[in-house]
């Protein structure tokens, strides 16, 4: 049931030129919201009056402080930032590849980390803070052969990675707020997931938006609402 006495205006989200970042960019916009979006050029396809975006590079420090303080100059309190901005780098691969797994981490935990820890003082205390996850971080779905094969394998690492960054800024912020979880989107339509996946952007982003606006606990894994094993 939504809560719709929560009324949010502001948003914060990263990779909004294409895929799920975009339609979250559009849904946000469309109930109402002033969004700020980033992409690594600074640039997107698509324009509206209430969205501002901002380039962000979250393989690069300098890039995360350079966007934080434009955030900042603005004076902006969000009510929902949502990482999404990720990487896969190693689709194909089965086995581990030092390589992949670094450059894989500097963006989805390193980066994210890094973003979050430096915006977090431009969220409000009632607001909440989206990590975009994948059940190929779940420990517990890992075990099942049949659910996951042996494929991107620093991706699944950085997620897992990810989830345990959440719960740690979760249990920090828990007697002050805001609220901080993980979502996952889907087998979403995207140049990461592939034409042969059964969501859609725009139906990925319903979901989490609806899932925003539920007022979730604190520290959960969600996917539709329903809490995913860690």
């Amino acid at each position: 049931m939504l809560i719709k006495s929560f009324h949010m205006r502001t948003a914060l989200i990263t990779g909004v030129s294409k895929g799920i970042g975009k339609a979250e960019a559009q849904k946000l916009l469309a109930e109402g919201f002033h969004v700020f979006g980033t992409s690594t050029t600074g640039k997107i396809d698509y324009a509206h009056k209430n969205l501002q975006i901002i380039p962000l590079d979250l393989k690069s420090s300098e890039s995360i402080a350079a966007c934080a303080s434009a955030i900042a100059k603005t004076k902006t309190m969000f009510n929902v930032v949502i990482n999404n901005a990720g990487v896969l780098l190693d689709d194909e691969d089965t086995v581990l590849i030092p390589e992949k797994l670094r450059a894989t981490l500097e963006v989805n935990l390193i980066g994210t980390a890094e973003f979050t820890e430096r915006v977090l003082s431009s969220v409000k205390k009632e607001g909440i803070i989206v990590m975009t996850s994948s059940t190929a971080g779940s420990l517990q779905l890992a075990e099942t052969a049949d659910h996951y094969p042996l494929h991107y394998p620093a991706y699944k690492i950085s997620k897992a990675a990810l989830n345990m960054y959440m719960r740690t800024l979760a249990r920090r912020l828990r007697d002050t707020g805001p609220i901080v979880l993980s979502v996952h989107p889907g087998w979403v339509k995207t140049d990461m997931g592939g034409e042969e996946a059964d969501t859609t952007p725009e139906e990925a982003a319903e979901d989490i938006y609806h899932t925003i606006v539920s007022r979730p606990k604190n520290g959960v894994f969600l996917f539709r609402g329903r809490h995913i094993p860690w």
